[in-house]
């Protein structure tokens, strides 16, 4: 398979077109970021083990009945996957009250609606796991909280629910 034009880049991968217009390949870089993406320095083989750690949870979904967009691994560095219509949604699932959640707690709480008990700490096990889907961002945006139903207005009721059912079954 052939990697051609570079079709997008992010954060820590770039994704190439091949000569399947049905297949692109995953190109997982050495960069690491902070403060959103605004200060790049490159780690030694950060993009070898992300790609690795990402076939290992790829197969493990799949072994599990969920689909993906991984098809096999190519090489260090290089996955081939499959062509999907992104969704501009960042399936968050939280289980434990702790780092960025827990800032955000109030108010999750408020747009979610759930009732959680008020007196949870830090590093607290919920009730039950949390959806907080978010906005996914561009190098130097926030990723930020967003309601179900701003997530229904967005791709509909119907795909809305299957990316919170899907989100709640692989945590």
């Amino acid at each position: 398979m052939e990697k051609r034009e570079e079709l997008y880049k992010g954060k820590a991968k770039s994704v190439y077109s091949t000569d399947d217009p049905d297949l692109f390949i995953m190109h997982y870089r050495n960069d690491t970021s902070a403060f959103d993406g605004t200060k790049v320095e490159q780690l030694s083989d950060k993009g070898r083990v992300n790609n690795l750690f990402n076939a290992f949870v790829m197969d493990k979904l799949a072994a599990a009945g969920i689909k993906s967009h991984f098809i096999r691994l190519l090489g260090d560095n290089d996955s081939l996957v499959s062509k999907l219509r992104m969704i501009p949604v960042e399936c968050v699932v939280r289980g434990y009250l702790a780092g960025s959640g827990l800032a955000d707690y109030n108010a999750t709480r408020q747009i979610c609606g759930n009732g959680l008990p008020p007196g949870l700490v830090d590093g607290s096990l919920l009730p039950k796991p949390l959806f907080t889907p978010a906005t996914k961002a561009a190098i130097g945006d926030h990723d930020e909280n967003v309601t179900f139903d701003e997530v229904v207005i967005t791709i509909g009721q119907e795909e809305a629910q299957e990316l919170k059912r899907l989100s709640l079954d692989i945590y």
